[in-house]
């Protein structure tokens, strides 16, 4: 199952993940919902290895934005995206991924590479979705269509944080 594609209007701000330059953050939006990486084997055998329950996560980022319910861990978007708007979230913190709805992160790029990923609990994050150029080659590869890139989701942004 795809990312909802109005998922600002269907959803709501259930937290902001800053990034450590102190101007620049996403939105998580929810509620989540159980979708593709609940299927994938892959996926499955990684939560239980961990012991973390398989729960619905919601939508990280709002003009680059990633399902991180249909997010399967496959690496494609952090490989083809010229200005390394994404990295595996558990480089950083290395928590659950439903605690990642108000955490801060450094955002460096250094877990930009497809094979940087811990295992397949792991999430793409759009941490510098602010640095995007919008040449859609994250969303052309993500083989659960998890991601939306719009400039439209601009005004979302700035709504939920009362700009």
């Amino acid at each position: 199952m795809a990312i909802d594609p109005n998922f600002p209007e269907n959803h709501k701000p259930v937290g902001k993940h800053k990034h450590a330059d102190g101007e620049h953050f996403h939105f998580v939006w929810g509620p989540g919902r159980v979708a593709d990486a609940a299927e994938n084997p892959s996926v499955k055998a990684a939560y239980d290895a961990r012991h973390e329950a398989l729960e619905p996560l919601g939508v990280h980022g709002t003009m680059v934005a990633v399902d991180w319910d249909s997010c399967i861990a496959d690496g494609g978007c952090i490989e083809v995206c010229p200005v390394q708007v994404y990295q595996w979230y558990r480089t950083e913190n290395d928590v659950p991924a439903i605690k990642m709805v108000t955490v801060t992160s450094s955002g460096t790029g250094e877990a930009s590479k497809k094979d940087g990923r811990k295992d397949y609990t792991d999430k793409s994050d759009p941490i510098r979705e602010h640095d995007c150029i919008w040449c859609m080659a994250c969303v052309t590869v993500c083989p659960t269509e998890s991601i939306k890139v719009s400039q439209s989701n601009t005004d979302f942004h700035k709504k939920a944080a009362g700009i």
